[in-house]
């Protein structure tokens, strides 16, 4: 294994200088109580979150990942990073990989080629929502420096939790008549929650408050007048959220490893997928500590809010804060997060500017559908589904009979649609089809978001991009109009992210450049939506690339192939 590593990165530029970060994980099922109540987690070396990955630009990340999980397989998406190069470690099962099945141990092998806070997490079911996730942090080489100053670095992961398994949601998704999984029982931050163990019908023995995994808070330790980055990243499975810090202003300067131009807010928005950073000073009482609050916000839901302590040294971590904790924003206010999204631009002197044109216009229509009566979310009346053999393989090998050959549809009938209307949705289609980019096009993507199968519903949806980033070039409310909208859009400076969200009855236009040869995901970052068919994959300049690693086959029509 060692010869291996060392020949192949004689081919990784600025490998003289770069560093090798090797890290051996063992993912496996173990019971946690991470807001008190006792259920299984799928852990990375007994931790959820798991160990964060901490690497300087153009250094190679090696994750050697043993699956313990006895009864099933995995893979992890190390997202933001775009894989350049080695699009066969983005770790999406069925797209770029064969999932990891039990007992085998897989190599991942990735440069992380630009500065900025990152995620990981599981891409195979809804593994993602047990546990398995964590942040990637990668800094600037010595010498060079942020725009910006700060005495401290702390990251905060956000995510909601469910008390049922992935098994029992799963097959409530997939069954008639169709089950949702409900709102999530608790919120956590940074892997810490706190379940009300009196409420009626639990199990005795399940739920323990004195527990020490949740008898306090998570707590985040400040020194009076200090200023602290902290990176936030979300990867809930459902839930938008609200992050606020009592009685301090954050200032974003970061977003999905692009410098913002900084402004300032009281609380943060924030989709599942992405991240931020925000400047924070401990300018206010050093006599006594904060609230640190999460919301969910673009559903009316019952889960309480998520609560941890922004502590003041010399306080103790575990003394309460003397005040009630913030409400947050009203749950529908959605001009509030369109506000934020439309003041995030790209600073001054870090302005990477976008093509003026395109070539290809996709619009997609976000629906909830209905298959021969089973529920599902669509792209342009598509319900996606995966096939057995991972597309990169097939498009690298011409396994054509592996998947759908028509091509998706760039459209759907905006003149005849009613976005506002429930609409009946019965006669969606199911389809493996893929939607093939010129290489090095410049492709825009209109996500126009309409009515669910519930009357006056419509629902929030953060769209992350495997292998790019894109320009988020365009908001609107309502439909988009495709003579007069992209009129409006900001080609001056525009944020770049991985991950954006479209708000209900509205749309977003996003525009990227298809320059990264691979297969990549597009989707719905809300688990049960990608589930159940949220979402499309591109493939573009997979001619370009060299052979895959054999590590990557073993199912589908790769049964077969030899693995080392």
């Amino acid at each position: 294994m060692a010869l291996f590593l060392s020949l192949s990165l004689l081919s990784v530029p600025f490998a003289a200088e770069a560093r090798i970060r090797h890290y051996k994980w063992e993912v496996k099922y173990e019971y946690k109580s991470q807001d008190c109540y006792k259920k299984l987690a799928i852990t990375i070396n007994g931790r959820t979150p798991g160990p964060t990955i901490e690497a300087q630009v153009n250094d190679t990340v090696v994750v050697e990942l043993k699956n313990s999980l006895l009864t099933e397989n995995v893979a992890i998406h190390w997202h933001g990073i775009r894989q350049k190069g080695t699009p066969w470690f983005d770790g999406t099962g069925g797209v770029t990989q064969c999932p990891i099945v039990p007992g085998d141990t897989f190599v991942y092998k990735f440069v992380v080629d630009r500065p900025g806070t990152y995620l990981y997490h599981a891409h195979y079911g809804l593994q993602r929502e047990a546990g398995l996730n964590g942040m990637i942090r990668v800094s600037l080489p010595p010498g060079e420096s942020e725009p910006y100053t700060y005495d401290h670095d702390r990251s905060i992961l956000l995510t909601d939790w469910y008390h049922q398994s992935t098994y029992e949601q799963s097959t409530g998704l997939s069954s008639l008549p169709f089950v949702w999984v409900g709102e999530p029982q608790s919120l956590l931050i940074h892997g810490k929650g706190k379940f009300d163990c009196s409420t009626p019908g639990l199990k005795a023995g399940l739920c323990n408050a004195t527990n020490p995994e949740c008898s306090s808070p998570y707590v985040i330790t400040v020194v009076p007048g200090k200023t602290y980055r902290l990176r936030i990243g979300s990867l809930t499975s459902l839930a938008a959220l609200s992050f606020e810090i009592e009685g301090h202003n954050m200032t974003v300067v970061e977003a999905d490893g692009h410098n913002v131009e900084p402004f300032v807010v009281k609380n943060l928005f924030i989709y599942s997928g992405e991240t931020y950073s925000v400047l924070i000073k401990a300018d206010q009482a050093p006599t006594r500590n904060y609230w640190a609050v999460s919301k969910i916000v673009s559903r009316e839901s019952t889960t309480p809010n998520g609560l941890a302590i922004f502590n003041y040294y010399p306080n103790h971590p575990r003394r309460s804060p003397p005040t009630v904790p913030p409400v947050g924003p009203a749950w529908n206010d959605v001009a509030s997060r369109l506000t934020q999204g439309e003041a995030m631009k790209a600073r001054q002197g870090y302005i990477l500017p976008p093509p003026q044109t395109s070539d290809r216009v996709i619009v997609m229509l976000n629906t909830q559908n209905e298959i021969n009566g089973y529920r599902r979310w669509s792209v342009n009346n598509i319900s996606y589904n995966l096939p057995d053999t991972p597309y990169l393989i097939a498009v690298k090998d011409r396994l054509n009979h592996v998947f759908d050959q028509t091509p998706p549809p760039d459209r759907y009938d905006s003149q005849n649609y009613d976005i506002f209307s429930k609409r009946n949705n019965t006669n969606a289609t199911a389809s493996s089809s893929i939607y093939k980019l010129q290489f090095n096009s410049t492709v825009d993507i209109i996500l126009q978001n309409a009515n669910t199968m519930i009357p006056n519903n419509s629902e929030t949806h953060p769209w992350h991009l495997h292998g790019h980033d894109f320009w988020v070039i365009g908001y609107g409310q309502g439909k988009f109009d495709i003579n007069s909208d992209p009129k409006k859009y900001n080609l001056v400076d525009p944020i770049m992210k991985n991950t954006v969200s479209v708000q209900p009855y509205g749309w977003t236009a996003l525009r990227f450049v298809a320059d990264n040869p691979g297969v990549w995901a597009f989707h719905c970052h809300i688990e049960a939506h990608f589930y159940l068919g949220m979402g499309v994959v591109f493939e573009e300049g997979v001619e370009m690339l060299g052979r895959y690693p054999t590590s990557i086959t073993g199912c589908g029509d790769t049964k077969g192939y030899r693995r080392p």
